[in-house]
């Protein structure tokens, strides 16, 4: 069964059911909705929509008898094989432009389409806030820290003053507002590792060293700094033991460098409890890294860095001259989310979810690779020779979804496999990817 990524709006004009129908017709359309999707019942669509039967009632009734969909006698209501031909344009086929296929990566999230309402609140308080008359504090939004510093100790385990957090545009950006007040040297990096990482340190003109991803800290003198995801090793799953922390800091602490920690999904774990930061070891040593990519939106382009008290000043300072703070109006909207609860939501949500998918993925690709890292966040990564990982990445862009290759984060390391996300895809869309997968393996 399909969920339907629906809301309503009652302040619209129209009737809840014309709404609802003209919803799922346009899923239908886009080719959200495929032919012999099995949409849910509806009751259970009235309860989720938090509308009465009768409007969900009405609302199939009208599509059935335009022919979008057709009831089956005790198997329930389905999209009907004539709306295959018109949602087919948007059907991403065999040859077309990697663009058009549906990514099964690793960071695009689930976002519940019932919390769209806080989302929209947000948007619009942005829209009746009167913005700074100028550049406004590069730091960031003062409430935005101080909730900022909140979630930390209360998530993180990360007793951090409101002043010492720095609002930034994505992880990324944080990371290069870091590295330019680092002293010289290369930065090592953890192979295979998180991509875009890699090229701001390239771009700064730094060296990249290479950082094992699956054994114990090494040397790091002549490195400026070393960047790890210590929670959920990205992209191999693994979280870095107790030992090899403090193996990490002391390496670190011999050689003068800062450990940058990328805490990019910590929020996401299903089998135990969110491990503790990195930087509540030692806050003297470990720069921070957090983002609103993965629990809200990457599009938000909002992330937060909290910097060795040492490099606080001097960040602050440059940021003040360059004026490259975080834009005003992200930054206005997700106090909003935050303080009303809506990260929290989407965030509950989407951990439920996750922990729905990726035993599914698990089943599925288990009697073909092996899990390279405890289940845990909106992907997991799975270890198989190069020619059958790309004979399954084929398959898969056939069916109109893109999978990326092992391969692909290593520069180094000889690890190959399939990286397979499931957050920013529907339930269908995740079965029909998974056939794809294993039909060639």
């Amino acid at each position: 069964m399909t969920a339907l990524p629906v809301t309503l709006d009652r302040a619209a004009p129209g009737s809840l059911g014309v709404q609802l129908s003209g919803r799922i017709r346009d899923l239908v359309l886009a080719g959200t909705l495929a032919r012999g999707d099995r949409l849910p019942s509806s009751r259970a669509l009235a309860a989720d929509l938090g509308v009465s039967r009768s409007v969900v009632e009405h609302a199939y009734e009208q599509l059935l008898a335009e022919g979008w969909l057709e009831g089956r006698r005790g198997a329930g209501t389905f999209v009907a094989a004539g709306a295959a031909s018109a949602a087919a344009p948007t059907r991403p086929r065999p040859g077309r432009a990697t663009a058009e296929l549906v990514r099964l990566d690793a960071g695009t999230p689930w976002i519940d389409p019932r919390h769209a309402a806080g989302w929209r609140r947000a948007w619009r308080e942005v829209s009746t806030a009167r913005p700074p008359r100028g550049y406004d504090d590069p730091r960031g939004l003062p409430e935005l820290r101080t909730l900022l510093a909140d979630r930390l100790a209360r998530l993180r385990g990360l007793a951090v003053d409101p002043d010492e957090v720095v609002v930034t545009a994505g992880t990324t950006d944080g990371l290069r507002h870091l590295l330019t007040v680092l002293p010289a040297g290369a930065v090592a990096l953890e192979d295979p590792g998180y991509r875009a990482a890699v090229e701001t340190v390239r771009g700064l003109g730094r060296e990249v060293r290479d950082l094992p991803a699956d054994g114990p800290a090494v040397d790091l003198h002549g490195c400026a700094a070393a960047y790890v995801t210590p929670a959920h090793q990205h992209p191999l799953g693994r979280v870095l033991p107790a030992a090899e922390r403090l193996a990490l800091l002391a390496r670190a602490a011999e050689a003068g460098a800062v450990v940058v920690e990328d805490d990019y999904d910590s929020e996401f774990r299903y089998d135990v409890a969110p491990v503790p930061a990195l930087a509540s070891l030692d806050r003297s040593r470990v720069a921070y890294l957090g983002t609103a990519a993965k629990a809200v939106a990457p599009s938000l382009r909002l992330g937060w860095l909290v910097p060795p008290p040492e490099r606080l000043d001097p960040l602050n300072a440059r940021r003040l001259v360059t004026h490259e703070g975080a834009p005003w109006p992200v930054q206005r909207a997700f106090l909003t989310l935050l303080r009303d609860g809506y990260v929290d939501k989407v965030v509950r949500t989407a951990r439920r979810v996750y922990a729905d998918r990726a035993p599914r993925v698990a089943a599925a690709l288990a009697p073909y690779a092996e899990l390279a890292g405890p289940l845990a966040g909106m992907y997991s990564t799975w270890l198989l020779p190069q020619p059958d990982a790309r004979r399954a990445q084929a398959a898969a862009r056939s069916a109109g979804f893109e999978v990326n290759l092992l391969s692909d984060y290593c520069r180094s390391a000889s690890l190959t496999g399939l990286v397979v996300g499931f957050g920013g895809v529907t339930d269908a869309e995740l079965d029909r990817a998974l056939a794809a997968l294993t039909s060639v393996l």
